[in-house]
């Protein structure tokens, strides 16, 4: 399993309540894909959310947000982490 953490823009004024129902709806259907969703970080101001998910592979990292209706504008591989 590879480690990826994606970003997405424009998401100004999410609150924390989006943000949970948005994480839970992946959650929801993670498996599917054989990606599980970790932990995510908005902030508000920027518009900005990360995400920290792990699977096999950013492709289908990008499927689960993409059915949830919230795809990433960036995905990125993250090998190494301590």
């Amino acid at each position: 399993m590879a480690t990826f953490m994606d970003v997405h823009r424009g998401m100004n004024g999410i609150t924390s309540e989006q943000l949970r129902q948005a994480h839970e709806a992946d959650l929801a259907i993670e498996k599917e894909e054989g990606v599980h969703f970790e932990k995510a970080w908005a902030d508000p101001a920027s518009g900005t959310v990360y995400c920290l998910s792990t699977g096999p592979s950013a492709d289908a990292v990008q499927r689960i947000h993409e059915r949830t209706g919230h795809a990433p504008d960036e995905i990125h591989e993250v090998p190494l982490s301590i």
